[in-house]
């Protein structure tokens, strides 16, 4: 079956927020249309990313790739800016090679962490260690936040890189959460790597991506996730969350600590994500070759005890940490960015927020270990 892209052309007549390199548009897109049969309004929320397309300005006619958001595809309501066919961008200057996107009409050259151009190629062509760094590895996105709000609980001054896959967005600038939590002081930078791009640093692999958080950028820790969004296919291996396995294999082959987040909900409506989700059985329990800490918080009722029942089933090889949760939330509520997944909010689901956080509580224990040896 042959690939499909909805194209549309439309006029910019509003311009809004920006974050990142994202911005914000109002798109009026005419009844006309050719090949239109939506019952779409006329005027469409629409995202363009400045550093690939240009600098949109009211009156500009954009290009706009309208597929998901025709299809309902939890693209965060927004059309697409391909293009500005009338005003190009200037041609960028300066070194990069490494192309992402590849062999795709948008594709783009970025400069790599690890390519020849970068001055930290001398530091990362050879390195092969990550010296017992704890990386923090979970399925969604949105985990990333309480992840990192449970490991400032208790070192709030702790150093954290995030490691985006492709998995989800490629464009790390869709995620508002990395900007915020750049912003706050809450993460020392991001990667992206794969094809995704747009982090502080871009990398080839997860294995480089990991070895620039610990060489370049000097993290005590690296929280690895895809971008926001993720594919699901209601099948046992079709899910994008998968590759959460082969980063705690990437993160133990260089000599890191991997702890493996546990994806909880006990308000998903869906059978295979209440209690332990399936993609975290799937991706620790059979993906993952290498054995990783398992953090497993400790929930009130019987929820509680299913979900250590659950996990139970990951160990061997993995070595499963109770946590105590009891004080976290408000760590969470300390967050300074909106805490969500799946559209839930920290009061629908504390389960699912109160895991990712125990993942980074467990991990401020294994640097205090750490620092305690040394």
């Amino acid at each position: 079956m042959s690939a499909v892209i909805r194209w549309r052309s439309g006029r910019v007549v509003e311009v809004g927020r920006q974050w990142a390199t994202a911005l914000e548009l109002v798109v009026e897109i005419p009844n006309d249309a050719s090949g239109d049969t939506t019952d779409r309004p006329t005027g469409v929320r629409a995202l363009a990313y400045v550093d690939v397309v240009g600098h949109p300005v009211v009156g500009d006619v954009v290009l706009l790739n309208v597929t998901a958001l025709d299809l309902d595809l939890g693209t965060g309501g927004y059309a697409l800016v391909a293009g500005i066919p009338n005003r190009l961008p200037a041609d960028p200057a300066g070194p990069g090679h490494l192309v992402k996107a590849r062999y795709t009409p948008l594709q783009m050259t970025v400069l790599g962490v690890d390519e020849q151009d970068s001055p930290h190629h001398d530091t990362l062509r050879d390195a092969d260690d990550l010296d017992h760094m704890p990386v923090i590895v979970a399925d969604l996105h949105s985990a990333l936040p309480a992840i990192v709000a449970g490991l400032r609980s208790e070192l709030p001054d702790a150093k954290v890189a995030y490691v985006a896959t492709d998995g989800g967005a490629l464009p790390l600038a869709f995620s508002r959460s990395v900007q915020g939590l750049r912003d706050a002081g809450w993460l020392v930078g991001s990667i992206t790597v794969g094809q995704a791009f747009g982090g502080d640093l871009e990398a080839v692999t997860v294995h480089n991506g990991l070895l620039a958080a610990h060489h370049v950028l000097a993290a005590d820790v690296t929280v690895v996730t895809q971008g926001p969004g993720n594919l699901g296919t209601g099948t046992r291996w079709g899910f994008s969350g998968v590759a959460a396995g082969e980063a705690i294999n990437a993160a133990a082959t260089l000599g890191g600590r991997p702890v493996g987040s546990l994806r909880i909900s006990e308000a998903d409506e869906r059978a295979r994500h209440q209690g332990v989700s399936h993609h975290s059985l799937t991706a620790y329990g059979r993906v993952a070759v290498a054995a990783a800490d398992i953090p497993v918080p400790l929930l009130p009722g019987v929820f509680g005890d299913d979900i250590v029942e659950q996990a139970e089933s990951l160990s061997p090889p993995h070595r499963l940490v109770r946590v105590d949760v009891g004080d976290l939330r408000a760590a969470l509520e300390a967050s300074p960015v909106t805490l969500s997944t799946m559209g839930r909010g920290v009061d629908d689901d504390p389960a699912a927020f109160l895991s990712a956080a125990a993942a980074g509580r467990h991990a401020a224990a294994l640097l205090q270990e750490s620092e305690e040896v040394s």
